[in-house]
């Protein structure tokens, strides 16, 4: 097994007992390297079978012995038979994207954020069956994943069930190899194939695999030795035809050979890309971890220990970038280790040793320290001194690092004993405690083979090797041996190193290049000074490659990954500057004035890493069209994107849609708002709509689309499946952009929010609307404030609510809507059960269409919002509604604010606080209740037990009204708001509600701005407030409370919560 992903079990217990460093290293790089055991010979015993479980279709001995070795070879690890959920349900791709075919492991994971955007799975024991009913099975399935995600667990676990009788029940055979075993032979044919992995199967057996049903397994296309070439390979349909490997593999993937086995391969991205798309039946991914099984594999690791799992886990979270790659098991597997390592070890580390690593090269040097330190304890020794160590240590990396370094060039990743013999690798060094942490053996199906742990182990001793050797070099070390013009000097050979990484299109030295820029951090030489650096080497250095990298940022082109690669090797540099600043620009709002080629990748940078950046990359504020247009390719993996204020044309967006259009989008939120958009700008983000997968919500109010640009958007609606929110909120797209809405919305199931409004949508725009919403049951928040409907809209909107079975909110505010709107509205909600929230705000609503109001409140139990501002309810009208509120269980929310209340309907809404349970939120603000109807509605507080918002706000409430309140509060356990800004409640009522707030805990938030307390005032309320611990948050502003007030305020904050907040 080549990758194992957490420790359970019984390994879980030994991995924590282990204290030593020695045991930890040994522990990890047993589960690193986990695919050693695969075909070793020396394996525990396999867990009794029952004989059912073994028993072969048609009873053929040949395959029941078959099985019975699978299951010897598997042995009993702990983590067969019971694969966790994320390598049971494998995510379904359509196609691999440009990101996987050309970058690096890394540089995919960090590009996406560690998430994956398949949102279809498919379950690991239908893998290979068909999807529908009207389907056939797929021959050629792939499965991706990168680096240390886990594929060789999967085929693990997958043969061991299928062994057992318990998963692939369709399969009577199953021959699983891995390319290891293929690169053995330099000629192979189908039949000598089939005979490696069965040979049970006699002189029929090519026949028997044939005629039954037979899968094929080829775990770890990547490390294949000769690349598959499609377009060259001569076909061959004679099974007992020997050829080279890769030309044997490409026949039976195109069905020359074997046509009726059905064949799965695993392989990083990259390499997977060798098979062309037209040959593949099906595609999976592996995902990697989520937050939550990141603290799952910690706790596995450290199964006693939930305090230093915790520690890990916050020392992880710490650091984004790091944190972003233990979306990668192995990854996150050996950081685990290393922070674990280090909490147990801290109290011997010295002062002046970096603690806790912070950067990748700080990390793996850890690593090196942990590996080293375990030669001595293995010899039974006390840990030796770091510098006791060098000259081995130093010769570990010159033999290993030159066939890491040199592998890494090739692309090469395993190594057999003849590639050892050629770079000069010594057998008996491979046997060292240190050097088998990096280096491992397997035995394959016919010889031994050799491989790094994980490929980033590879590339860390190939860059150690590099740094060493390019001190002493004369020629280029990329050369291989061959000539090269002569090449002196450290500086020139990193020149060449960050050339040639550059140049990769690929990205295979990305990494290699990072470590390479750590090993020249303070902090690393302070790790391994005495090992394998010399103290202080680093300071003739480091400014000089810091120069040259920034140097590699060329000017008038776009941002590609080898751009933000220079980033990342600064920051391993420890040379943050140019990150910072552009950090600082963006949370100013300064980044019109950064375009130069270093500021555009370190923005592109910011917008992997950044814990700003990490939820919305968020690019307001004239950002220029040079700017953006050389940061498109890296936008594509933003998920969320907001673009408000910064000018774009359409142009720009003819730009934003090839990039929507792109197979690699990944982004779900972009917010165009307030930009310079017409119609065809519009047109060009539609036709963008007809192609993405990804977007789900689209932000373009306040530009000037019109009804041409809505026209457009609408045709795109009519096709796309995935966008679910389109804001088009002050476009102008008026009675016919409704029109082409409502065609929309009539073949579109996917679409649930749509804002309208200020778009001068009349009363026959509405129409149209209400006609198709009749039929869509999809849409559930509707947007239509500020238009002109009128009661004619108002009453087509009605009968559309009699039979909506979607529509859950319905915003109306400012639309002309009178009476005779408001009573058909209100006779719909008589019969609606499905709308929940329903703004009418800023309308002509008068007592009589208050009294429809009421009548509809008696009558429907869902609606639980309600907003009525500003209309012309007075005193009649706003009883009327409190009559009702008495009944109605349903409303929580209920906005009377400047309607020209007065104290007879506070009475009246007290009267029905007292009998309500279900209104949380009461909103009475600019109504002139005085403070007889404060005292009404505090009178209520003190027997209600549901309210737990209530503002009234300039209500014309003086110290009587503030003192009922005080009384109310002192027995009140529910209230947490009370907005009492813009009233005259003084000094006296001042000391009302500080007596209050001695006794009262659940208050969260108090506003008495501008209520004229003055310093007594403040004073009490101070006094009041060091003895309170509920409330968070107070708003003291326009008091005159002069600098003796805020100074008693700010001594009562010190004794109160730390997460208190106070505006003076």
């Amino acid at each position: 097994m080549r990758k194992q992903e957490v420790h359970t079990g019984r390994e879980a217990g030994q991995g924590h007992g282990a204290g030593s460093p020695a045991e930890q290293v040994k522990a990890l790089v047993d589960l690193l390297a986990g695919k050693g055991s695969q075909g070793s010979q020396i394996l525990q015993p396999p867990d009794r079978t029952p004989e059912s479980l073994l028993r072969p279709h048609g009873n053929d001995l040949r395959i029941q012995r078959h099985r019975e070795a699978l299951l010897n070879r598997m042995g009993g690890s702990p983590e067969l038979g019971s694969p966790s959920s994320r390598l049971t349900s494998l995510l379904l791709v359509e196609d691999l994207m440009d990101l996987q075919l050309r970058e690096h492991d890394f540089t995919q994971v960090e590009a996406t954020r560690g998430g994956w955007c398949s949102n279809r799975t498919i379950a690991l024991d239908r893998l290979f069956l068909p999807l529908s009913r009207v389907s056939v099975p797929p021959r050629i399935s792939i499965t991706i994943g990168v680096a240390g995600v886990g594929k060789t667990t999967l085929v693990r676990n997958f043969v061991y069930l299928w062994a057992r009788g318990q998963m692939g029940k369709d399969f009577s055979l199953v021959l699983p190899l891995t390319f290891r075993d293929l690169n053995t032979h330099e000629k192979l044919s189908a039949d000598r194939l089939v005979r490696s992995v069965f040979p049970h199967a006699g002189e029929t057996g090519l026949a028997s695999a044939a005629l039954t049903k037979v899968l094929l397994v080829l775990d770890g296309l990547d490390e294949c030795k000769m690349p598959l070439d499609f377009s060259n390979t001569v076909a061959c349909r004679d099974p007992k035809k020997e050829i080279q490997v890769d030309h044997l593999i490409t026949n039976i993937i195109r069905g020359n050979l074997f046509p009726g086995v059905s064949v799965w391969v695993t392989s990083r991205p990259s390499a997977a890309g060798q098979i062309p798309g037209g040959l593949v039946d099906r595609m999976t991914e592996i995902r990697g971890f989520n937050e939550e099984e990141i603290q799952m594999c910690l706790g596995q690791m450290f199964p006693e220990d939930q305090v230093l799992s915790g520690w890990v886990l916050s020392q992880m979270q710490a650091d984004r970038p790091l944190y972003l790659m233990c979306a990668v098991p192995a990854f996150c597997q050996l950081v685990g280790s290393v922070l674990g390592h280090l909490h147990r070890n801290r109290p011997g580390l010295q002062d002046a040793e970096p603690w806790p690593p912070r950067t990748l090269c700080e990390l793996y040097s850890w690593y090196f320290r942990m590996a080293l330190s375990r030669e001595g304890q293995e010899k039974g020794k006390v840990s030796p001194r770091i510098e006791q160590l060098a000259h081995g240590c130093r010769k570990m990396v010159g033999t290993l690092g030159r066939l890491a370094f040199h592998g890494l060039v090739r692309k090469k990743y395993v190594f057999y004993e003849p590639d050892l013999k050629v770079f000069g690798v010594d057998l008996a060094l491979l046997q060292t405690a240190p050097c088998s942490c990096f280096l491992q053996r397997e035995e394959t199906l016919s010889s031994a083979v050799y491989y790094f742990t994980h490929l980033s182990l590879q590339e860390f001793v190939a860059a150690a090797y590099y740094y060493s050797a390019s001190k002493r070099a004369i020629f280029d070390l990329f050369t291989e041996g061959g000539m090269s013009w002569p090449q002196l000097g450290f500086l020139t050979h990193f020149r060449s190193a960050a050339q040639r990484a550059m140049q990769a299109e690929d990205g295979r030295l990305d990494v290699f290049l990072r470590f390479l820029s750590g090993l020249l951090s303070p902090r690393v030489n302070a790790l391994l000074a005495g090992s394998l650096l010399t103290q202080g080497e680093h300071q003739g250095y480091r400014a000089q490659v810091a120069e040259l990298l920034k140097g590699c940022l060329r000017p008038n082109t776009v941002v590609c990954a080898r751009a933000i690669n220079v980033l990342h090797c600064l920051r391993e540099l420890q040379h943050t500057e140019l990150a910072h600043s552009v950090e600082e620009a963006m949370a100013s709002g300064g980044l019109a004035g950064l375009t130069s080629p270093q500021h555009r990748a370190a923005l592109a940078y910011l917008l992997q890493v950044s814990d700003v950046c990490t939820q919305e990359a968020n690019l307001p504020l004239y950002l220029s069209q040079g700017v953006l247009q050389s940061l498109l390719p890296q936008l594509l993996y933003c998920r969320s994107l907001r673009l408000d204020t910064n000018q774009f044309q359409d142009p720009m967006m003819e730009l934003l849609g090839s990039v929507l259009s792109g197979k690699d989008c990944r982004i779900q939120r972009i917010s165009l708002a307030e930009n310079q958009i017409s119609n065809k700008g519009a047109k060009a983000l539609a036709r963008s709509l007809l192609v993405n997968r990804s977007l789900t919500t689209l932000d373009l109010r306040s530009n000037s689309i019109g009804p041409q640009g809505a026209k457009a958007l609408a045709d795109a609606l009519k096709i796309n499946r995935t966008l679910a929110s389109l804001c088009l909120q002050s476009n102008r797209i008026r009675d016919d952009g409704a029109r082409s809405m409502a065609e929309a919305l009539a073949a579109n199931r996917t679409l649930s929010v749509l804002h309208l409004q200020k778009n001068s949508i009349g009363p026959a725009g509405t129409q149209q609307m209400a006609d198709a919403l009749k039929q869509n049951r999809s849409l559930k928040e509707l947007m239509f404030s500020s238009n002109s409907i009128g009661d004619g809209g108002a009453k087509a909107l009605a009968e559309t609510l009699k039979v909506n079975q979607g529509l859950k909110s319905l915003d109306l505010q400012s639309n002309s809507i009178s009476d005779l709107g408001v009573a058909a509205l209100m006779e719909a909600l008589c019969t609606n059960q499905m709308l929940l929230s329903l703004n009418l705000r800023e309308n002509s609503i008068s007592p009589e269409g208050a009294q429809d109001l009421a009548r509809a409140l008696r009558t429907n139990s869902t609606l639980k919002s309600l907003d009525l501002t500003a209309n012309l309810l007075h005193d009649q009208g706003a009883q009327a509604i409190a009559v009702a509120v008495r009944e109605n269980c349903a409303l929580t929310s209920l906005h009377l604010q400047w309607n020209f209340i007065q104290a007879g309907a506070a009475k009246a809404l007290g009267q029905a606080l007292q009998l309500n349970t279900s209104l949380t939120s009461l909103d009475l603000q600019e109504n002139a209740i005085g403070d007889e109807g404060a005292s009404a509605v505090a009178s209520a507080l003190k027997a209600n037990t549901a309210l737990t918002a209530l503002y009234l706000q300039v209500a014309s409430i003086a110290a009587p009204g503030a003192q009922a309140l005080g009384e109310a509060l002192a027995v009140n356990r529910t209230l947490e708001i009370l907005d009492l800004r813009g009233n005259a409640i003084g000094v006296a009522g001042a000391k009302a509600l500080a007596n209050a707030l001695r006794v009262n805990s659940s208050l969260r938030r108090l506003n008495l701005q501008e209520n004229s307390l003055g310093m007594d005032g403040a004073i009490c309320v101070a006094t009041a407030l060091s003895g309170n611990h509920g409330l968070r948050h107070i708003n003291l502003q326009g008091n005159h409370i002069g600098e003796s007030g805020a100074r008693m305020i700010s001594e009562a904050i010190k004794t109160n919560a730390s997460s208190f907040t106070v505006e003076m």
